[in-house]
């Protein structure tokens, strides 16, 4: 299966190899019945089987790609590069889901980073000094020496600042592994139904208890703009713009918008290896937590096939689906289906529009999937070198590992930035968060090279009105390219391929309507009891039988299993009940 890849010397076409992923693909034989189907292979998707199938539901996945993952894939674009072709970086994905899939014996094997942030300036040393940079870790003697080239001021205040995002985030905790509250159940039926309902108010509860006197400072931090808890904390660049990167990241917002707080709350809320905050990088890339959550799927029982397109759900003359049609013509009969597909194509493209009530199809039209997005996988033969941290002999340095942020030396920058994809054009200055993965993980790319991750912002779904071409890409790929090469000449020289990914790419390879990693944007108005909508945030849907169980829904993107876990356990209790 090729894929659309664009080189120095202009596009060509390659095959993209899923080699070990694709062995995920089940060798048993396609059923015509299953107790629950999951359309799309992503990491929610396997999550939910492999909880059905260890609820006794005789469960398969059906993924029209020739890889499994969904967004979470590693893919081999150039002969020896191995890249995370989406996502990138492993943090949220629950604990007690790894724990109890025992994905460790599966498979999945994390290089934790640290230091984790990296932001060189572009200034001229000071008496032949090279430029200065901020690195962050988790040694908080380390941040503070950092910090103090900047403000000392701020250095004293940092170890403050990390320990009341911690307990924030760490109250939340309680409400990613459990439904929203059941608003209909607790208001309507008899006393009886009521006092069952009352149960999903726990998680909301211990939220509250958990947060105690800081309820209000957590109010705070989801309504309002991020700035204005940084300037209320620091006054010093690029620490305020290197924080305030986690708050857009993934969001067609400015760390001036309300709401921002919350994004930098849901980035600190991971945890790897018992490590609060923590992000590392998957051996073999992404595709690693998608094959270990498919092999413990498939120990399980659970059949899993790839290149198999869902056309649309089937609904019987009752109202309820009753399995999935292939675009082959192929019918597969269920009990239940659950879509890992975001609820746009859910809802308009799989689910028959007849049986759906038009309210409900405007209602679906109406939630923002606005993606700032684009990424660029790069091949190199050589390490990036930094001007702000030069390192011999192409060897690498602790900042290697990191996350880092060009283009960050200062708000402004960012804000600047967000303004042109506003007005419709790529930012001429852009957001840049690189990552090197093969300097921590050696199967990723030949000895001497590298693969290279640039998560880009902001670029808006169209150009002043119109479809993105391939000069576009080119061209916008060429700007962030001359960003890179100001921080560590001789990067262009370096480059071997890349592969470029804009808001309409990640759509159409991924499904990822508008090209949004998050399966539709994390504003406070599609969250909880709004995701993806104020009457649809219970993983049910109007047609009954049918669930959804992707990122669309609570907890949303980026907390790896969450919406698979408790969509499992919703038709499970449904099917109990019934």
């Amino acid at each position: 299966m090729a894929a659309a890849v664009w080189t120095d010397r202009g596009r060509r076409a390659v095959t993209v190899v899923g080699t070990v992923t694709r062995s995920r693909s089940s060798h048993a034989a396609l059923k015509s019945q299953y107790d629950a189907l999951v359309i799309g292979g992503g990491h929610n998707g396997l999550v939910a089987a492999a909880y059905l199938q260890k609820g006794g539901l005789k469960t398969a996945v059906l993924e029209r790609r020739h890889v499994l993952g969904g967004a979470a894939v590693s893919e081999e674009i150039f002969p020896g590069f191995h890249f995370s072709r989406c996502s990138y970086l492993l943090s949220l994905l629950r604990p007690h889901i790894y724990a109890d899939l025992e994905l460790k014996k599966h498979g999945l094997k994390v290089y934790m980073r640290d230091p984790h942030a990296f932001t060189p300036m572009l200034e001229e040393g000071v008496k032949g000094a090279p430029p200065r940079s901020l690195t962050l870790g988790s040694d908080l003697a380390m941040n503070q020496r950092e910090i103090g080239k900047f403000s000392q001021k701020d250095a004293k205040a940092f170890p403050d600042f990390v320990a009341h995002l911690e307990k924030l985030a760490g109250a939340i905790h309680p409400l990613l592994d459990a439904p929203p509250v059941d608003i209909p159940g607790i208001t309507a039926g008899s006393l009886r139904k009521r006092l069952g309902a009352a149960k999903t108010l726990m998680p909301i509860v211990k939220c509250g208890l958990k947060l105690g006197r800081n309820i209000p400072e957590f109010y705070e931090i989801i309504t309002a703009p991020i700035m204005k808890i940084l300037n209320r904390w620091f006054e010093s660049e690029p620490l305020r713009a290197t924080l305030a990167t986690d708050a857009v990241i993934g969001a067609m917002t400015s760390p001036s918008n309300p709401g921002s707080g919350y994004v930098l709350l849901h980035h600190v809320m991971g945890e790897l290896e018992k490590e609060k905050g923590a992000w590392g990088y998957v051996e073999g890339g992404m595709g690693g937590v998608s094959q270990a959550i498919a092999s413990a799927a498939q120990s399980y029982g659970v059949d899993i096939f790839t290149e198999k397109d869902v056309l649309q759900v089937l609904v019987g003359s009752n109202g309820a689906a009753k399995g999935v049609v292939l675009k082959d013509g192929t019918e597969i009969h269920s009990k239940v289906v659950l879509s890992n597909a975001t609820p746009y194509v859910t809802f308009k493209n799989l689910t028959p529009q007849a049986a759906l009530a038009p309210e409900f199809i405007k209602a679906v039209d109406q939630i923002d999937y606005t993606s700032p997005v684009t990424k660029i996988n790069v091949a190199v033969d050589k390490l990036p070198n930094f001007l702000a941290s030069p390192t011999p002999d192409d060897k690498p340095g602790p900042h290697h590992q990191c996350s880092i942020h060009l283009n960050c030396e200062n708000v402004e920058v960012l804000e600047t930035a967000y303004k042109d994809a506003m007005n419709g054009r790529p930012s001429v200055r852009p957001m840049l968060e690189m990552t090197i993965p093969s300097v921590l993980d050696p199967t990723l790319a030949p000895p001497g090279c590298h693969v290279v991750s640039l998560f880009t912002q902001f670029t808006p779904y169209h150009i002043e009105g119109r479809a993105w071409t391939d000069q576009d890409r080119e061209a916008f790929a060429d700007t962030a390219f001359d960003w890179v090469e100001q921080y560590a000449p001789g990067f262009k020289k370096s480059v071997v391929g890349r592969d470029i990914l804009a808001p309409p790419d990640l759509e159409r390879i991924f499904g990822l309507t508008g090209g949004n990693i998050f399966h539709g944007s994390m504003s406070l108005d599609q969250l909880y009891l709004a995701r993806p909508l104020p009457f649809l945030s219970d993983y049910r849907s109007p047609v009954k039988g049918l669930y959804l169980c992707g990122s669309g829904c609570h907890p949303g993107g980026g907390v790896m299993g969450s919406p698979g876990w408790n969509a499992a356990l919703t038709v499970m209790a449904d099917l109990k009940r019934h």
